[in-house]
């Protein structure tokens, strides 16, 4: 039934839009190109999701045959709002027509120009749409951030992090877009990087053809990580229990050998010049069905509210939900797992927006509360759909500031 509702919806639309494309050329070539490349997409999607599946997540050929249906829906569906219209206009013209002129009713034709202006604003999204899967996905961009506090230990005045966030290594394939990305993230010098979780998509196997690669991630105070919900395994049918709990083990065992510090609701201490910061990184805790093994209340045993804290956590609900209001005070806390949807728009400094906005309040950037911050890192990879359009994939620099922020 949910084949046949799609298959419906995709007609009507395509119909529609088809008449934009009558209202330039009659040319049998021409239709019969629009009519192969419909049926070709929508083929392949529905072939693509016939095929089987070991989990949830999509596979690559599922994410891309998705993303060309998405990229094509997108336009057709403007066209046909502009057809539609178009044709609400004709109708109420015919109707009026019929009770003032002796001709009676009288619909007139398509308007050649409104085709026009149909088809050039059907192109943004599809170009959009195709660039973010071709390029847009390794678009690899720093943002940077200064952030003020009036009880930063002195030594720390100055001090740099850089984060990541959302690998998703199972879903690469250009070594040489993620070696940019990762001598980027080099080039920054930071102090500290810090990487906010999911690492993979299902399986810890997919990091090796990418272990050595992300094991050149430097800093002069080392790298440290968390987990997010994807390295757990919960999106993958096992066979047995003991496989799902061994993938794990393996997986942990991986930011080891990348020389990685795995913090598992534990913290540690950053020293310098005889001061020190608290660095605590929970495993996943998240709303709704997402896994929630993080213990805030174990990462932090032994802290006192005095101390400067960097928690680690990988899904922004958590500091929604409890961090925020924690009586021990966390200064600043990374996440990640929102991906900015991969779509949307952004203007620094002016708008920004994504449909992700409308499930989780803070999901791309900086955000203050109770004098505490949260930056939630758009991502470095990608994870379904193959691409991203106006959200790209992100390098978060943040660098700690003694004092108060200038007016």
């Amino acid at each position: 039934m949910r084949w046949l509702i799609f298959i419906v919806f995709y007609l009507i639309i395509d119909i529609y839009a088809f008449q934009v494309l009558r209202s330039f050329t009659r040319s049998n070539w021409a239709l019969g190109i629009y009519i192969l490349i419909s049926v070709a997409v929508v083929g392949n999607f529905i072939y693509q999701w016939m095929q089987p599946t070991e989990g949830s997540v999509l596979s690559i050929g599922r994410g891309y045959a998705f993303g060309f249906l998405l990229a094509v829906i997108l336009a057709k569906l403007l066209m046909s709002l502009f057809m539609l219209g178009e044709d609400i206009f004709r109708l109420g013209a015919g109707t009026i027509s019929k009770f003032s002129s002796e001709e009676g009713f009288n619909m007139p034709s398509r308007r050649k120009f409104i085709g026009q202006i149909a088809l050039g604003i059907a192109a943004i999204p599809l170009a959009s749409v195709l660039y973010g899967m071709y390029q847009g996905r390794y678009n690899f961009r720093v943002l940077r951030y200064t952030l003020y506090f009036e009880d930063l230990p002195d030594a720390f005045d100055g001090y740099k992090l850089s984060q990541i966030s959302d690998i998703h290594s199972g879903s690469f394939d250009n070594k040489n877009k993620i070696k940019y990305g990762i001598d980027l993230l080099n080039e920054q010098e930071s102090d500290l990087v810090l990487f906010t979780g999911d690492l993979v998509n299902n399986e810890a196997a997919e990091m090796d053809a990418w272990k050595e690669m992300f094991a050149s991630i430097k800093a002069k105070d080392g790298v440290y990580s968390v987990l997010g919900n994807h390295d757990y395994g919960d999106y993958k049918n096992w066979s047995s229990a003991e496989e799902k709990v061994e993938n794990l083990n393996k997986l942990k065992n991986t930011h080891a050998e990348m020389g990685w510090n795995l913090l598992l609701n534990e913290h540690r201490f950053i020293e310098k010049k005889g001061e020190r910061i608290a660095l605590v990184g929970v495993e996943n805790w998240g709303i709704g069905g997402f896994k929630k093994a993080g213990d805030l209340e174990a990462a932090a045993d032994g802290l006192s509210a005095k101390d400067f804290k960097v928690l680690l956590s990988h899904d922004p609900s958590h500091w929604q939900e409890m961090v925020k209001k924690d009586q021990k005070n966390y200064h600043l806390t990374l996440s990640g797992h929102t991906h900015g949807m991969q779509f949307g728009i952004e203007i620094p400094g002016w708008f920004r927006w994504s449909p992700v906005q409308y499930r989780y309040k803070n999901w791309a950037g900086i955000y203050e509360e109770f004098g505490r911050y949260i930056n939630v890192n758009r991502g470095f990879g990608y994870l379904a759909f193959p691409g991203r359009v106006g959200i790209w994939p992100e390098i978060s620099v943040i660098e700690l500031k003694k004092g108060s922020k200038p007016a």
